[in-house]
Formats: structure tokens, C-alpha cells, sequence
């Protein structure tokens, strides 16, 4: 099995190539390499969250990419919501530069980079997309999705795309039984889109 992506610094040996993401209302060009997720193609999943979930709205601000990888997810936010700052988080160190590079060649000036330690604790988020890294295990997810959510704004939503295969549906009762608000929104080919509220402040308690 080769390197996991999730390693924060890749060993494994370099081997660029060019991927092209098309949707149904622009097109974006990526660099991609070992090491990272989905280093070979644009991820099925990713698709099918930015093909079926809510765009950002105008009135966003700041909104993130847990996960970005090489940033699919993050730069396309970043082209349909050209007036927010799109934070593109990843512990990766290889995925974070590649997607400064795709950025900047995508001319996209909106996104900010950052590993999760670079995240400014008091930065709250309009909202977040992510394709989240099933594979770290359960416990380590459920902890990487708590760290995200509680940076939600009060009306704050997240859209988390998971295989159902891979236990989208005990995610979502794992979200709702912790006091997040979530709902099925889409399920199309072997992917669920999970749409997840801030928790509110009685939930906590």
C-alpha cells in the first residue's frame, strides 16, 4: 500500500502530473503528485459534493476546505465566491503546496493556505466543505470534525461528503447524537452529502 495521504510530510518519491477538473460552470487545471489524495484523478466524491452541494452564498466571508488536498473543493469555492477568503486547511505539507501553486496558476488570489496549526483559534467560518479523510479512523475523524465544527458561526452550516459504504450513515447519527444538526441532503451514485448546522449553545450542555 503506498504512503496515506493524511502523512503530514510525504516521503514518497515525486511524480507530478496534470489533472482537469470540468463542471457544469467552470474549468480548473491541477497539479497533483504522490502522496496526496487522490493524486490520479479528481476524486469521485469531490465530484458529486461540488456538483450537488450549495454553492457559497454572497454573503459568505470566510469559508474553508478541511481537507483540501491540491484544492478541487477549495479552488472552485474559490471561483464561485470570488469576494470570500477560501481557507484550504490540510496537514499535508506536499498537498498545502501544491495547492498554493494550483491557485495561483488558476488565477484564484482569494485563497489562503494553512496547515490546521496555522488556523487562528478566535477565525469563525460562514461555512465549510469538505470531503473528509474517512480512512484516519473513527475516533481520529470524529475528532477532526468536532475541532471544524465548533469554528462555525452561529448560522453556520458544513456539507461533508462520505461513502456510504464507509459509514456515512453512522456519521450522521454520530453528528446529530453530539448536538449538530444533520441531514441527508443527497445521495447520488455510492456518496452521501451530509449538510451539518452549528451546534447551538443549549447543546452543549
Amino acid at each position: 500500500m503506498t504512503e496515506q495521504y493524511f502523512s503530514s510530510e510525504p516521503s514518497s518519491v515525486e511524480r507530478p502530473r496534470e489533472l482537469r477538473l470540468d463542471l457544469a460552470d467552470l474549468t480548473l487545471r491541477f497539479a497533483s503528485d504522490s502522496g496526496v489524495f487522490s493524486a490520479d484523478r479528481i476524486d469521485p466524491g469531490t465530484r458529486v459534493l461540488l456538483a450537488e452541494a450549495p454553492r457559497p452564498l454572497a454573503s459568505m466571508s470566510t469559508i474553508a476546505d478541511i481537507g483540501c488536498g491540491y484544492g478541487p473543493v477549495a479552488l472552485t469555492l474559490a471561483a464561485r465566491a470570488p469576494g470570500a477568503t477560501v481557507w484550504a486547511i490540510d496537514v499535508n505539507a506536499r498537498a498545502r503546496e501544491l495547492c498554493r501553486e494550483n491557485a495561483q496558476q488558476n488565477g484564484l488570489s482569494n485563497v489562503v493556505v494553512a496547515s490546521p496549526d496555522e488556523v487562528p483559534t478566535d477565525l469563525r467560518f460562514d461555512a465549510f466543505w469538505s470531503n473528509p479523510p474517512i480512512r484516519i479512523g473513527k475516533s481520529a475523524l470524529h475528532s477532526l470534525l468536532a475541532r471544524w465544527l465548533d469554528t462555525l458561526s452561529d448560522d453556520g452550516h458544513a456539507w461533508l461528503v462520505v461513502n456510504k459504504h464507509l459509514g456515512a450513515d453512522s456519521l450522521a447519527t454520530w453528528l446529530a447524537d453530539s448536538g449538530w444538526p444533520t441531514e441527508r441532503l443527497v445521495s447520488r451514485q455510492a456518496y452521501r452529502i451530509l449538510e451539518v448546522s452549528a451546534r447551538v449553545e443549549s447543546q452543549l450542555h
